[in-house]
């Protein structure tokens, strides 16, 4: 067991987690996660819009009539998604290159504007089309912020800048080192998208669409949890490394599914957004745990995992469970790793196909991830009392997946402590004696 363990983390974890550090990959994670404000408070708006209360409510009736007002705020938040990820990218970016990370965020912004061509409405004149500013714009928002800080960086590298003289005001200083690099990506873009007419969003969504699908099955379900809980054992920050890679895939998910929801379609067309494994999955954290904290509360024999439990029940509530993960430990634990990976793919098996064959509603709203899973749930859901019920579902399989593994783990422990006290009452007697 120790040379695989061995074995696992010099040729795979450790890897992985330098991978998870990449320069480009952290720009896009932060990048996503900077714009998670928006995205939670817009999505919140379509609770409003589509009220999970009976039809015959006054109220009710009243919010479904003002339906395209109450969306307003959405639709400057959610559904424009990308244009904070690009800045957000830029940023971030251009700060780990150590250039203005202003600039690079506002270049990045520039860049994902350019990739859209106005259209000419008779009385309005040039209207800008917003499909590709939210979730479905959301790879080439990535490609285009990344390459416009690389322009950027490049120049300020090779100097070829504008430079003024230390009396001007750093500001002002700043602004004009961008203008040349500014220029560059402006009229790059200007030729693909203008001079000849490229779609770059039509070009990289035929690309995708093989990832997009295969990201929305089981399988592109399943992989990921696997990932996450195999890292974790290790003591690597699961979500860290693979959400890297896979969170602007769950973010287009949900976006479609709210402009679904808000277009009043018949069907919400993706199972896997984000909050597909934040409710159902991730129930108490990474490794489903909150199953493991009941069985550690009503079943506990050692006086360690006793108060353990005590001490974590209220933060795996609220999905806290790195006292459970480096607590108990689970990390390097040979024991609990077996139900950690197991219990996860089991619940996201269970919540796809409840999802998929419609038992549950898709998840299209970013509910914040530290409310209790019930609650979560129901508002990922926009209100589906169905999705409280699978939760529960979920939580009593995890408890009973955890329960035999953690009792053999708990009776070790149980018998360490006897033997423990046993040496302390031996000692103690031997003192008295002499």
């Amino acid at each position: 067991m120790s040379k695989f363990t061995d074995f696992l983390e010099q040729k795979v974890s450790n890897p992985m987690a330098r991978l998870a550090e990449q320069r480009h990959l952290l720009a896009i994670r932060d990048g996503v996660v900077s714009a998670l404000p928006f995205i939670i408070v817009g999505s919140f708006f379509l609770i409003f819009a589509f009220p999970p209360l009976p039809e015959k409510w006054s109220i009710t009736q009243w919010l479904t009539a003002h339906a395209t007002e109450i969306l307003i705020p959405y639709r400057m938040t959610m559904f424009i998604m990308s244009l904070y990820i690009a800045f957000g990218i830029g940023y971030n970016l251009a700060n780990s290159y150590k250039v203005d990370p202003l600039s690079g965020g506002l270049i990045a912004v520039s860049a994902l504007l350019l990739t859209i061509t106005p259209t000419v409405v008779e009385e309005l004149g040039f209207v800008m089309p917003m499909q590709y500013l939210g979730g479905q714009g959301l790879f080439v928002t990535i490609l285009v912020s990344i390459i416009s800080v690389e322009i950027f960086r490049f120049c300020k590298q090779k100097n070829i800048t504008i430079k003024l003289p230390k009396q001007v005001p750093a500001s002002v200083s700043r602004s004009f080192e961008a203008l040349i690099p500014v220029a560059i990506v402006i009229v790059l873009m200007s030729i693909i998208t203008v001079a000849m007419g490229v779609n770059l969003h039509a070009i990289v969504q035929k690309i995708t669409s093989p990832l997009v699908t295969v990201g929305d099955s089981l399988f592109g379900v399943l992989v990921p949890v696997f990932l996450i809980t195999f890292f974790w054992s290790f003591g690597i920050h699961g979500v860290s490394v693979v959400g890297s890679v896979a969170r602007p895939l769950w973010e287009m998910y949900l976006a479609e599914n709210a402009e679904a929801v808000a277009q009043g379609a018949s069907k919400i067309p993706h199972v896997a957004p984000e909050p597909l494994y934040q409710w159902f999955i991730w129930i108490g954290g990474s490794g489903a745990t909150l199953g493991l904290v009941i069985a550690m509360l009503i079943f506990a024999k050692s006086k360690y995992m006793k108060n353990l439990a005590r001490t974590a029940v209220v933060p795996s509530i609220f999905n806290i469970n790195e006292p459970i993960i480096f607590g108990i430990p689970i990390v390097l634990n040979p024991t609990l790793i077996i139900p950690f990976i197991i219990t996860p793919i089991i619940t996201a098996t269970i919540a796809y196909f409840a999802t998929s064959v419609g038992l549950v509603t898709p998840t299209y709203v970013k509910a914040p991830w530290t409310l209790p899973a019930p609650i979560g749930a129901y508002l990922a859901t926009g209100g589906d009392w169905r999705a409280i019920l699978l939760v529960i579902i979920n939580v009593a399989i995890s408890f009973l997946i955890y329960l035999p593994f953690f009792k053999m783990y708990d009776k070790k422990l149980s018998a360490l402590e006897s033997e423990d006290n046993q040496q302390v009452e031996l000692d103690n007697n031997t003192n008295v004696q002499a």
